[in-house]
This record gives structure tokens, C-alpha cells and sequence, in this order.
């Protein structure tokens, strides 16, 4: 199953990675769980796909690492109607990941090994100073407990999926006028000038009596109320906190060196250039292998093999570097061709071999030894594995304890400080929605705090997860219901509002007086010069331009393109006020930058559409495989 190999057991987010959008899953690899496994899982497929089967046993483990994450996002056990349905949409995954990589081996779609072998260079995580490092990248998957051969599968599915996406988004294209035509509206510009009448122009007049104020605090009382707070005790565990706590001994890290000493042995590596003549698929051609058996030949007999591998190799991603592949390793090409160039004497000629790929014709052009670390060279390695190790099963447990405590109910929030070592801190205003510093205002957290057991109560909240790292415990120490603030504590308030209504009111009201006016074709800065608002001269913006009032740059960019000689004059409400507004023209805009523009506009058009494209064809292609789905597996 493709599926991104995250570290979060490690606090590593490294090896994410996204095939088309649809069929990311994050395995996410923490120890504890607040949930019982699931049980059942009968037969021996969870579905099948075209024929080809999804095993129990993949989908169930699936499920198990899935679980810890379920466990943040919902706070305790799953009831049964959204646990299968968090299953369903699992095992779609699977679904879709199977029916996709059956239509990429139907289509042809391969992945060289240079390509491979490109790929895992190319990914930060396994580089030093920017370049690839092989200790690095043993030691990288190792610590996510996957071997190379599983992330080298999973990689090169991701590619193969990869390379069908390219292919069917690849085929859109926009034509110049269509291109032109995209251009031309998004980057049009229209001239506009506009008079802002603001409600602080219009709002002065006699003081609002008693009886007014009154009856606008009353119909906005939802305004004026002071929200659920409580004076909060918390505290908190992060992971930072449980590795400074953890003590990796000397025999552990002896016994993780000698557990793990293959993955401490730098392999021999060999330079190889390669010459690919590929077949169609299950069949042979004589005439394929003549060729390969002919190149081998000139090659031995002293001919340039670059410019053999240049003018004949058929693999796209070695052919123009001269058939160069880089330092391999005996596990990174097929089989065969791993035996065949590990046979080989320096400088020697190899070939043709066969793989699934076709015919190769293969020169060393040199080797590098094989070589063991030593403990005392892995050390530090092994004591930041170890350390990390340690911290993430310690720190799961205490979750995994500390959901248990609190369940039981009946205990204290200092006694868990002590029990589970924990920082102990106080929040002396919580508010509902806005939460408060240093927990913030995650929506859950904030929902437990004022729920009934939690407020009301008196119980212990959590263990609630504030990201990957750290989780928090809480008790309300005082609780203070919503309640209205007093007349004469927000009467100034209420004061504002009215004026700022009541010079909304007015400054639309002269704005719809002046359009026809300005209809007439009065001078904009004259018809609001009473007000004392300036007018700017007319500018060309944009459709983002962000200069001009959203409000007023929507209706602009809503209205008809201006006629010469014919500007469209209207009035736009905006907040606390209202906008005299005339268009006068509309142009679009020409020079280098411009171009540059039209040429990103039109790639982004295409994108689009083949983003649509890859949509519409996964769907087609789930729609046409033959899925039988074991519900058995969810029992």
C-alpha cells in the first residue's frame, strides 16, 4: 500500500510525500492508543480489485497505526457508526491506490532505475550538505522501522502513479485564443474614480435620550454579553520534557549496534553506464537482441560507449548523460543486472542482460569498497535513535496512563502533576471561542474546558494533544457563566454604534441623491465637496488590485466594459458608508510584464484543466474496476 512513511512516532515529518492529490495516507506511528483494536477482520481479503486481492492482515494494520491519530481528532473511543465509517474510507484508499496501479501496468507506465535511483537521490531527507548520503539514508528509514526495499517499492509506485497523472494532464493545452481571451480578463483594467462618503462625514446631530440607547442595547444584547470564562488550571507533557528525562545506557546502544549492524555497513558501490533497448511486455524480438549483442560488441572493441549509450540508449532518463546511472549499490537495479555488474573486472563491458525492461549493455566505470562503521563511528546515531526512541514510547505510555486516570475519575489535577511529573500552569481568564495563552483557542480543547463534566462539574479534562509533541491536561477552577454587561458599563458603546448607524444612513443617503447628478454629468468632486471628502483622479486597476475597495472593485469588474464617451456611474454601499463611483474605460495592458503574465495565465489555464482531466479519469477508471469488498472486515 502506498502510503507516506511519517516518522510522528519520532517527531519527524520527512518522508511525506502526495500521489495525485487522492491517495496520501498518514500511518501515523505512535505507541499508545486510547481505542481497543479492532476485532474480527474475517477472511483472508479486506477487497479485490480486478481479481487481485487486498489482504486482512495490510488493511488491518493500516487501521492500528491509523488509530492514535483517530484518537487525537475525537477525544476517546469511536462509537460505532463513525469507526466503520473511518474504516470504509480507509479501505477506499487501498480501493484506489490498487485500481490505479493496475491502469499504469496496463497502459506500460515503468520506472527506470535511473529514475528511481534519481529520486532517492533528489529527497532532502537523505542528503548531507545537499548531497545524497547513504549512511543517511539507512539510518533515516531504519528509524521509521521500514526496510529499503519496502520504501524503494512504495517510491517507485508513487513514481509509476506519477507519470500517469503526468501523461493524462500532460495532453491539455490552450490555444493562442483562448489564451488571448484568458489574458484579456484577467488581466483587463478598468479607469475608475470614486468619492468614499464615510459615516463619520454625516454622523453629527443631537445627543440620542435615554429611551433610544435603551432600546439598542436591547436588540443587540448578544453584543454586550460577556462570554463563558473560567479560571483554568492545566498541564502539560511534551515530548521535549519526556526525552530530557530518558537515559540511554551504554548496552542499549551496543545492543541496537550489534541488532542493527548490517545497517552500519556502507556497501560497495560501483559507477555503471548502461545502454537500455527496451521490449514490449511479455513478448522477444530477435532483431532487439541482435542490436544489443551488436553494440556490445563495438563497445568491447574499443568504440566510445557515451556516445554508443547517447545515440542508442532508449532510456530518456540516462541516454543524453552517456547511459550514466551513478554509484549503485548490489540492491538498487533489477537482479540480473545487479549480478551482471557486480561480476564485472573495472572498466570491463557487461551485456546484454536481460530485465523487465528490455536489453541492457552495461560498462564499470569504477568502484568504491565496501566498508563497516564502527560502534564508536555510529555512536551518536544510535544514541539520538535510541534517545528518540525511547522518548516517544515513554511519552505514549504516560498518554495511554494518564487516559486511563482520568477515566476512572475521582482524581485531582496536582495529583497527576505529581504522579506523571508534569508543569503545572494557570490561566486566570479562559474565555469561550477565544480560549486563552499559552493553550490558544483549538476549537476542541476550548469545547471540552466549557462542557458540562469539565465547567460544571469539577472533572479533569483531557488528555487532549496540542500537537504531535505535547498534550494537556485541565481543570476548571472557577466557572463563570455568560451574562449580560450593564447598561451603564457599555453605554458609551452603544452610544458609538448609534452614531456610526446613523451616519451610515446619511452618507447613503446623499450618495443616492448625487448619482443623478452625477448622471448628469456634475463634477464628482463638486457633488461631495460639502462633505469634505477628497477625490483621488481617476486610476486603471486591476482585478486584484487591492487599492480599491472590494466592495466597489466587484462592481466595477461586474459592470459592462465602459463605451467610449458612455462611463457607467453607480453607488456602491460599503462598510459604514457608501461610494459614489464612475468607470470611464477599460484597457489592457501591454510591455514584457505583461507578456510574462499572459504566459503564466495561460500555463495556469492548462493546469486547470488537467487537473480536471486527472479527476474525471480516476473516476472513470474506479467506476469501470471490478471491487468486491469483504465486509466481513469490519466486524
Amino acid at each position: 500500500m502506498l502510503q507516506n512513511i511519517g516518522d510522528m512516532l519520532h517527531g519527524q515529518k520527512w518522508l511525506s510525500y502526495l500521489v495525485l492529490g487522492i491517495l496520501a495516507l498518514i500511518f501515523v506511528m505512535w505507541g499508545a492508543s486510547g481505542f481497543s483494536d479492532p476485532t474480527g477482520f474475517g477472511g483472508s481479503y479486506a477487497a479485490k480489485v480486478n481479481g487481485q486481492k487486498i489482504s486482512a492482515e495490510e488493511f488491518r494494520r493500516a487501521w492500528q497505526n491509523e488509530q492514535p491519530r483517530y484518537a487525537q481528532l475525537f477525544g476517546g473511543d469511536l462509537d460505532e457508526t463513525r469507526r466503520r465509517l473511518l474504516q470504509e474510507q480507509l479501505l477506499d484508499s487501498f480501493i484506489r491506490e490498487r485500481a490505479l496501479m493496475d491502469r499504469t501496468e496496463d497502459l506500460g507506465f515503468r520506472v527506470s532505475p535511473r529514475q528511481l535511483v534519481d529520486a532517492l537521490r533528489q529527497e532532502p531527507a537523505f542528503q548531507i550538505d545537499g548531497q545524497f548520503d547513504r549512511n543517511q539514508y539507512y539510518a533515516r528509514l531504519a528509524a521509521a522501522g521500514v526496510t529499503p526495499a519496502q520504501f524503494e517499492a512504495d517510491r517507485r509506485r508513487q513514481l509509476q502513479l506519477n507519470q500517469l497523472g503526468v501523461a493524462i494532464g500532460g495532453t491539455e493545452f490552450v490555444t493562442p485564443s483562448e489564451a488571448a481571451r484568458v489574458a484579456a480578463l484577467e488581466t483587463e483594467q478598468r479607469e475608475v474614480r470614486y468619492a468614499l462618503l464615510t459615516a463619520d462625514k454625516f454622523s453629527a446631530g443631537p445627543a440620542f435620550d435615554d429611551a433610544a440607547i435603551e432600546a439598542a442595547y436591547k436588540a443587540n444584547e448578544a453584543q454586550y454579553t460577556q462570554p463563558e470564562s473560567a479560571r483554568l488550571a492545566y498541564a502539560e507533557l511534551t515530548l521535549a520534557d519526556v526525552s530530557a528525562q530518558v537515559d540511554v545506557t551504554e548496552e542499549q546502544l551496543r545492543e541496537r549496534y550489534e541488532k542493527e549492524k548490517d545497517r552500519f555497513v556502507v556497501a560497495e558501490t560501483r559507477q555503471v553506464r548502461h545502454i537500455l533497448l527496451p521490449l514490449e511486455e511479455g513478448k522477444d524480438d530477435p532483431a532487439v537482441k541482435a542490436q544489443a549483442d551488436a553494440l556490445a560488441q563495438r563497445a568491447r572493441g574499443g568504440e566510445d560507449f557515451a556516445k554508443l549509450a547517447r545515440e542508442n540508449s532508449k532510456d530518456v532518463g540516462s541516454a543524453a548523460q552517456g547511459g550514466d546511472l551513478g554509484w549503485v549499490d548490489h540492491s538498487t537495479l533489477e537482479p540480473a543486472l545487479s549480478d551482471a555488474l557486480f561480476a564485472l573486472k573495472d572498466g570491463e563491458i557487461g551485456g546484454p542482460v536481460r530485465t523487465r525492461f528490455g536489453w541492457h549493455v552495461i560498462k564499470l566505470d569504477g568502484i568504491r569498497p565496501g566498508h563497516s562503521q564502527t560502534f564508536e563511528e555510529a555512536r551518536a546515531d544510535l544514541e539520538t535513535e535510541v534517545r528518540r526512541q525511547l522518548a516517544a514510547d515513554e511519552f505514549g505510555n504516560r498518554q495511554e496512563q494518564l487516559q486511563s486516570r482520568i477515566e476512572r475519575g475521582g482524581v485531582g489535577l496536582d495529583e497527576l502533576v505529581k504522579d506523571f511529573g508534569l508543569m503545572r500552569g494557570e490561566i486566570p481568564d479562559f474565555e469561550r471561542g477565544t480560549g486563552g495563552a499559552p493553550l490558544g483557542s483549538d476549537a476542541e480543547l476550548n469545547a471540552e474546558v466549557f462542557s458540562e463534566r469539565v465547567a460544571k462539574q469539577g472533572a479533569v479534562g483531557g488528555p487532549h494533544a496540542l500537537g504531535e509533541d505535547r498534550i494537556v491536561v485541565f481543570q476548571v477552577l472557577e466557572y463563570r457563566p455568560a451574562k449580560l454587561k450593564p447598561l451603564q458599563d457599555v453605554r458609551a458603546d452603544v452610544v458609538a454604534r448609534l452614531t456610526r448607524e446613523r451616519g451610515t444612513e446619511r452618507a447613503r443617503k446623499a450618495a443616492a441623491e448625487a448619482l443623478p447628478k452625477l448622471e448628469a454629468g456634475e463634477d464628482l468632486a463638486k457633488l461631495v465637496a460639502a462633505s469634505k471628502t477628497t477625490v483621488d483622479p481617476a486610476m486603471y486597476y486591476g482585478r486584484s488590485d487591492p487599492t480599491l475597495p472590494a466592495e466597489v472593485r466587484q462592481v466595477v469588474f461586474d459592470s459592462p466594459r465602459p463605451e467610449p464617451g458612455k462611463p457607467i456611474r453607480t453607488v456602491v454601499n460599503v462598510e459604514d458608508g457608501a461610494a459614489l463611483v464612475e468607470v470611464t474605460a477599460s484597457r489592457v495592458p501591454s510591455g514584457p510584464e505583461a507578456e510574462l503574465l499572459r504566459t503564466q495565465l495561460a500555463q495556469r489555464e492548462m493546469d486547470r484543466r488537467g487537473s480536471v482531466e486527472v479527476d474525471a479519469y480516476i473516476a472513470e477508471i474506479l467506476a469501470r474496476a471490478k471491487v468486491t469488498r469483504n465486509e466481513q472486515v469490519f466486524e
